[in-house]
């Protein structure tokens, strides 16, 4: 395709060239940012790419183009490695969405990339995109149809009536669905069960058993997959405390069946989780359902991801954060981290080292425990540094692993036994909860984090 039919295809109203010929010198837009382009230039590279080709933007997302006259004349790693440095460079000047392309001008091919990180080479080339769209077709890829914010709401609430109604505990339902919405993203399969034979006991397995053993199954190949820490306590949680409850184990088959097929027919295909935006549904579906839950301690907040997202902003998390909730309850902090840390990374090695090695949390209570595990799993695993403990036991660990940024919301209403011993010992003798309303979580952190460190903390003051 010509670059004239490229331009008016995506839409010439939002083409933003800024030089003569029309082409964008990131040199030029860098620079108008006090960034100095050579800063960002790789000095193994054989040429120091400066122009893309085409560049589209509104405000939320650029679409970069970079056009050659046919892929066969030119070596694949190297015209890749070209529009990965113009992503890196986009990176730098924007914090908006991109959209990245190479397409041919004497032949039809077109190889495009977006999502998380939008990481240039063959394994995330989106394969079903082969032609040029319009701006609008790939904002609604990036943000639009795919993700559907209303549906999910809408979805959570009906499947929370029939929770209820199949006598499911309201502290279970988030941890329960949260589980079952994991194993169906990892294969799990629950339609068309029959009766068995157990060989060990020749005793007969009814459907409703296999389906939680398969259940079961998913959640300890991806445990062992991560490397997760306390792999067993988080394994306990998520079976015996969801799975092996007894309002769980009472449901027939044809319960189940139904609860996990509204779950997989209403939710699953309204989260693309490929997309920041998919990540953001991802994290709305546990705030949202957690809004159905009576909660019978008032200390049990859930933080709006609008309110994550807005903080995380404001530290500046990125691919170099080094991230602690030491109180991260459903790990809402935690996912905004992650998903704005691997945003901002440029290579699959990169997203791997954030999830692995740069997200920490710290969770007292059991439930909130077993919860951020599952929420962190179903984003894509992040969950290996995320340890059941107080945090007034892990300020070495907090030391220790090198914290730089901190995202909190502390419980107000804290009683004795969640927090600090040392300052319990001050309080009188009828003081029931915490009359520094969460501050003294804060003081304990911040005499354990290095001076360099940054923190947004969510206090009623």
């Amino acid at each position: 395709m010509k670059r004239f039919d490229i331009i008016q295809t995506i839409g010439d109203k939002y083409q933003t060239g800024n030089t003569e010929n029309g082409e964008f010198s990131y040199a030029k837009a860098l620079s108008s940012i006090g960034v100095n382009i050579k800063d960002l230039q790789n000095n193994d590279s054989d040429t120091n790419h400066n122009f893309l080709d085409i560049r589209f933007e509104n405000d939320r997302l650029v679409v970069l183009v970079e056009t050659k006259s046919l892929f066969s004349r030119w070596d694949k790693a190297k015209i890749q490695k070209q529009l990965q440095d113009y992503v890196k460079f986009e990176k730098h000047y924007t914090d908006k969405k991109i959209v990245a392309i190479l397409a041919e001008t004497d032949g039809d091919g077109v190889w495009t990339w977006y999502g998380q990180s939008v990481i240039i080479d063959d394994e995330h080339r989106i394969n079903s995109e082969r032609v040029i769209k319009s701006f609008k077709e790939y904002e609604d890829l990036c943000f639009g149809k795919v993700n559907d914010k209303i549906k999910i709401v809408d979805s959570i609430k009906l499947l929370n009536e029939m929770l209820h109604s199949d006598g499911v505990n309201e502290k279970l339902r988030s941890q329960f669905v949260g589980t079952c919405l994991l194993a169906l993203k990892n294969g799990l399969v629950y339609k068309s069960l029959k009766p068995t034979i157990d060989p060990e006991t020749g005793n007969t397995v009814l459907p409703e058993k296999i389906l939680l053993k398969n259940i079961k199954e998913i959640l300890e190949g991806l445990l062992a997959k991560s490397g997760s820490l306390n792999k067993a306590s988080k394994l306990a949680i998520l079976s015996n405390k969801v799975l092996d409850d007894q309002d769980v184990t009472s449901l027939t088959y044809d319960e189940l069946k139904q609860i996990i097929s509204f779950i997989d027919d209403n939710v699953v295909p309204f989260i693309n989780d490929r997309s920041t935006a998919g990540q953001d549904l991802l994290n709305l579906f546990f705030t949202t359902f957690n809004k159905y839950v009576g909660k019978s301690d008032k200390n049990q907040a859930f933080t709006p991801d609008h309110i994550c997202d807005f903080m995380s902003k404001a530290v500046g998390v990125n691919r170099n954060s080094r991230v602690l909730d030491p109180c991260c309850g459903s790990g809402a902090f935690l996912v905004r981290a992650m998903t704005d840390a691997m945003d901002d990374c440029d290579t699959e090695d990169e997203r791997d080292m954030v999830k692995r090695e740069q997200i920490y949390g710290i969770e007292y209570e059991d439930g909130a425990f077993g919860l951020s595990s599952t929420n962190m799993l179903i984003h894509g695993d992040g969950n290996s540094n995320v340890v059941q403990d107080s945090m007034f036991e892990r300020g070495e660990w907090i030391k220790d692993n090198d914290i730089n940024i901190v995202l909190m919301n502390p419980p107000y209403n804290a009683t004795k036994k969640c927090c600090n011993p040392e300052y319990t010992k001050t309080w009188g003798a009828k003081q029931k909860e915490d009359p520094s309303k969460g501050f003294h979580f804060v003081e304990y952190v911040a005499d354990h984090v290095s001076t360099n460190c940054k923190m947004a903390v969510l206090l009623p003051m």
